[in-house]
């Protein structure tokens, strides 16, 4: 089982969640971010007053599959985000050591 976290831009989300519900995936987390990465943010110009943006609003979306779908949903992500500019974001790729359904107990694999 796999972890896959991605940190996208915010926009891309529906498509993402379009391309992860067409693979079969069943749940995803979505939690709103703010962060940086080689961008190291920007400036706004806001009332004439110019003023640094640190940190860049983004969205993480996380999922926990089963070893044999985990490339596909790696590659539906990269393929669903991608804009081809700077700070498409990241997907990162844990392996999962236990999972467990609280409401059944079930464990493993089934309670995915």
């Amino acid at each position: 089982m796999k972890m896959v976290t991605a940190v996208i831009k915010p926009f891309k989300l529906d498509e993402v969640r379009e391309a992860l519900s067409a693979l079969g995936v069943q749940g995803i987390t979505v939690t709103e971010v703010k962060g940086f990465g080689r961008q190291k943010g920007h400036t706004e110009l806001y009332r004439g007053a110019e003023y640094v943006v640190d940190f860049l609003p983004k969205v993480k979306v996380e999922t926990a599959v089963g070893d044999d779908v985990a490339e596909r949903v790696v590659e539906a992500i990269e393929t669903a985000a991608r804009t081809g500019k700077i700070g498409d974001g990241k997907i990162f790729i844990a392996d999962l050591e236990q999972v467990i359904r609280i409401r059944t107990g079930e464990t493993g694999a089934g309670a995915l």
